[in-house]
């Protein structure tokens, strides 16, 4: 049976001590526990009654200080009024860099008023440590930068001043702001009140202006008080989890006189604690859907109310979701979940970063990776089909293109084209209004009634508003004159926007943040995230005022930020009767931490009646991984074989096969390509393809004469504009001009010309006679033999055949590097091996080539430009030290060797299968 909560226990004590509940005003921590204090209040009693007023202690704060809230947005435009007004002219700096420092002073001034310190203490204070750290320096040496940082110091409380005045005198203030004015206003406030009619209930760490609130209020008698401690913590001087109502109730003089309400001791009561560490914080969203799922089959139907899911990183909120069972389809999430880090907003983002980048360079220029960052984006696939003009890029080497050659690509007209890929020429916050058009786009593509639409109809709602504030607050202020501060502008307010979903907060189970379960008691909860850095957060504080200067003055350090996170925690466990507590076993890595301290404090302080479990959870390896791949060949697949026997097998797909028949299976029977890809850097393949284009345009006007050194001579004057045509040729728009591209012209460049050098140098020492019969020439040939089940077709191109002194000489080139054991056999029986794929390739052309050599002695190799000194490495047998002479004997031992394995490959009962590494 479920133990009541708190607010169960407030709602019986408002009832009994308020008999006229419509004068009580009940203030709580935030404003997500009214509805659930109301519903306690309608359990507790049986006739209908006026409820409380019930507010958060932020509104409360509010309407006694007389202004109203500032937007964060808005507070930095505001700020950044003041700040022009107060720097001298010409020293101001642009909104985008102001606004990357003036968000952590704005921290501080608020800060300093919720804790009623003195400002001008806090920054002389601050100034006076400056000039002891630069004592030494002289005047002479003071450089400009040095006497900007002094002035910062010197500037603060002008700054402060500055923007008070400015939000006071348009009847608004932050947080802080409203707080110090609240405590002025405190005298006025408490004498209109009624004796008992307010309630402070569930409070833990206070600012300065909450106790001085809180104590007042206390001892003039107008409110009273009612915490949520427990005994365990609060008697023990050394727990954090009590460190704050410790220090309430020893130091604040009500309590002299008066008792601490209340005390509870439901932490010793049993409980069971399974702490459960996994790999990854995504392993941890799918243990959540596993617990939920267990947990429902045990109790069917009775999970939901009384679960909760608490989040000590925000950002599993998407991973929980779609991990969560089917059972659990009403769902309530009581958190902001950060707007930043969804797809709508990455790709917002990303259209904002490609207009930048453009607009930086000369001539309004789109950068490739922007572009295609945007285009195969999935929201841009619901808007339109944009994947041909991202193959174009891709297939033409696109890498910087201008909007107006982008639009004759792109071939059509497109609203959605227009308003992303358009110059951006205009005023700088028409941006804002072109994305908000996106968004609007994108909503009419979303379906209502699917629940991952419905998650993505939440973001595009929250930045949509983001944009139209954004828009505002760029009309009324002059500052945005560049879309680079546009766009930092964009950056600064979805970092702090928030998407809120709706559901029904008192059905189905609860999924919330940490600071979101104040207040709320669970039977079962399920917390994850409890790593050092998430759950406590860690000692990162964002702060221009040090560590020593905060406990000298009395602002919060790490130390009670700390304390208020060990609070949450033991607060979540302090009524639950099952806990389940996850953390990430990983120690390094963007996500992970250490577990969390407060496991190990849970481990050593073991109550006696909590029963401790520790388990870890890995992911489940699938049976059989790691076993090699075997495909049957089905009559699809043989019939794919039979179709390729009659079209062709090239000696590149024979090596395939022999190096791996899966591989050969997706590249040949499947037809699986490798996806195109803009190459920025010019790849391996592709400077293969520019050498060989090169030496075959330079020696096909020399093909059937006999050389001489003024044709290779000739050659040599015509290279570079030759390597340039074949790499526009090839290449297509990649530059070429600049950085690794103009390298690899270079690369290219040199490997022809050494070709060329070397072939002289044997035309002249060598006296070599020297005839080229065909260049980059296509030959096949039929082969009928009786252990195949029907004729096959083999084809290829040969990169160069000569007639060389006499001998016919077949020879392909390799930009890679290559060996002579590469072209080195050791016997016929063991040609088909993955280790002799050139050998291979280099006999299939010299099989083919038989007819046409008419008896002629042949041999055939490879040029390797990566091993130019060594020549051509000519097909030999083990100990030769010539190349072989390839003649009917040796096709005759190829072939035998060449029809067993394409026996083997159209053979139905072989399988293809994935070779065992030793």
């Amino acid at each position: 049976m479920a133990q009541p909560t708190f607010l169960d226990h407030l709602a019986a004590d408002i009832l009994a001590q308020y008999p006229h509940t419509i004068d009580l005003t009940v203030v709580l921590p935030n404003k997500r526990a009214r509805i659930f204090l109301l519903e306690a209040i309608r359990k507790q009693t049986p006739q209908p009654l006026l409820a409380p007023r019930i507010v958060s202690i932020e509104e409360m704060v509010t309407e006694m200080a007389g202004l109203k809230a500032v937007d964060n947005v808005e507070l930095l435009f505001v700020f950044y009024a003041v700040y022009l007004e107060v720097t001298p002219v010409g020293q101001a700096q642009p909104f985008d860099v102001f606004s990357n420092w003036a968000v952590t002073l704005l921290q501080d001034f608020n800060e300093i008023d919720r804790y009623l310190l003195d400002p001008d203490r806090v920054f002389s204070y601050l100034k006076d440590i400056d000039d002891i750290k630069r004592w030494n320096i002289g005047q002479d040496e003071k450089t400009p930068l040095i006497e900007k940082y002094v002035g910062f110091w010197q500037q603060l409380p002008l700054y402060y001043d500055g923007l008070q005045q400015k939000l006071r005198a348009e009847g608004k203030g932050y947080q802080g702001m409203l707080y110090r004015e609240a405590i002025h206003n405190l005298e006025h406030v408490a004498a209109t009140l009624s004796d008992g009619t307010l309630l402070f209930a569930g409070f833990n760490a206070l600012n300065a202006a909450e106790e001085t609130l809180f104590q007042h209020l206390l001892v003039t008698g107008k409110a009273r008080v009612i915490w949520d401690a427990e005994k365990t913590f609060l008697d023990d001087p050394l727990h954090d989890a009590g460190l704050f109502l410790r220090r309430y109730r020893d130091t604040w003089r009500y309590y002299r006189s008066h008792s601490f309400e209340w005390m509870g001791t439901a932490f010793s009561d049993p409980k069971e604690i399974n702490i459960i560490g996994t790999p990854k914080a995504v392993g941890q969203a799918y243990i959540v859907g596993s617990l939920l799922e267990t947990l429902e089959a045990a109790q069917p139907g009775n999970v939901a109310d009384h679960t909760a899911v608490v989040l000590g990183d925000e950002s599993l909120l998407l991973p929980v979701l779609h991990a969560l069972p089917d059972a659990f389809s009403a769902l309530n999430i009581t958190m902001g979940y950060p707007a930043k880090g969804n797809p709508v907003q990455v790709l917002l983002s990303r259209i904002f970063r490609l207009h930048v980048n453009a607009s930086g360079k000369s001539g309004y220029v789109f950068y490739h990776r922007d572009l295609l960052e945007i285009l195969d984006h999935p929201m841009m696939t619901r808007l339109g089909d944009y994947r041909a003009l991202a193959a174009v890029l891709r297939r033409n080497n696109f890498t910087f293109v201008r909007p107006e050659r982008l639009h004759e690509l792109f071939g059509k007209r497109d609203a959605i084209f227009e308003l992303v890929f358009s110059r951006w020429d205009g005023a700088p916050t028409q941006s804002l209004n072109r994305l908000s058009e996106l968004l609007l786009a994108i909503r009419h593509t979303l379906d209502t009634h699917d629940n991952a639409d419905a998650i993505t109809g939440a973001f595009v709602y929250t930045l949509y508003q983001t944009l139209n504030k954004l828009a505002h607050y760029c009309g009324a202020h002059a500052y945005a004159t560049s879309l680079e501060t546009v766009y930092a502008l964009y950056r600064q307010a979805v970092q702090l926007a928030e998407v809120s979903f709706e559901g029904e907060p008192l059905g189905g189970l609860q999924i919330m943040g940490v600071l979101e379960s104040r207040v709320l008691d669970f039977d079962t909860v399920i917390l994850t995230s409890v790593n050092e850095g998430s759950f406590p957060a860690g000692k990162s504080s964002n702060s221009f005022i040090p560590h020593d200067v905060k406990r000298e003055l009395g602002l919060p350090t790490y130390k009670e930020k700390d304390a208020i996170y060990t609070y949450h925690f033991y607060h979540l466990l302090q009524r639950a009767q099952h806990v389940y507590l996850l953390y990430n076993t990983e120690s390094e890595g963007l996500d992970a931490g250490e577990k969390s301290r407060f496991i190990t404090q849970l481990e050593i302080e073991t109550q006696a009646n909590h029963r401790l479990t520790h388990t870890i959870w890995n992911a489940p390896v699938p049976e059989g991984d790691g076993t090699p791949v075997v495909i049957e060949k089905s009559t699809a697949v043989q019939d794919r074989l039979r179709e390729i026997a009659n079209s062709s097998f090239s000696p590149s797909a024979l090596t395939t096969y022999v190096r791996n028949p899966i591989e050969f299976y997706f590249r040949r029977i499947l037809r699986i390509r490798e996806a195109d890809e803009v190459e920025e850097n010019i790849a391996v393949n592709t400077l293969g393809t520019i050498i060989h284009g090169t030496l075959e345009r330079l020696y096909r006007p020399l093909i059937g004469k006999r050389l001489t050194v003024a044709d290779i001579e000739g050659c040599e004057a015509g290279l570079d504009d030759e390597v340039a045509y074949q790499f526009r040729e090839v290449y297509r728009e990649g530059d070429i001009r600049k950085g690794k591209n103009l390298l690899a012209f270079e690369v290219a460049r040199r490997h022809v010309s050494n070709y060329l050098k070397q072939e002289k140098a044997q035309l002249v020492d060598e006296n070599a006679d020297i005839t080229v019969l065909a260049l980059e020439q296509e030959y096949q040939r039929w082969i009928h033999h009786p252990r195949l089940p029907y004729p096959v077709l083999l084809k290829g191109n040969v990169d160069r055949i000569e007639r060389r002194d006499g001998r016919i000489r077949i020879v392909d080139f390799k930009t890679g590097r290559a060996e002579q054991r590469n072209l080195t056999l050791g016997d016929w029986d063991a040609l088909i091996a993955p280790e002799h794929d050139k050998i291979i390739q280099v006999l299939a052309y010299a099989y083919m080539y038989e007819e046409e050599a008419g008896g002629s002695p042949m041999e055939a190799g490879v040029v390797s430009f990566k091993n130019l000194k060594s020549g051509f490495l000519g097909f030999r047998m083990k100990g030769e030290q010539v190349p072989a002479v390839i003649d009917r004997m040796a096709l005759e031992a190829y072939e035998e060797a060449l029809v067993g394995l394409l026996s083997e490959i159209l053979d139905p009962t072989v399988p293809f299968a994935e070779p065992v590494l030793a």
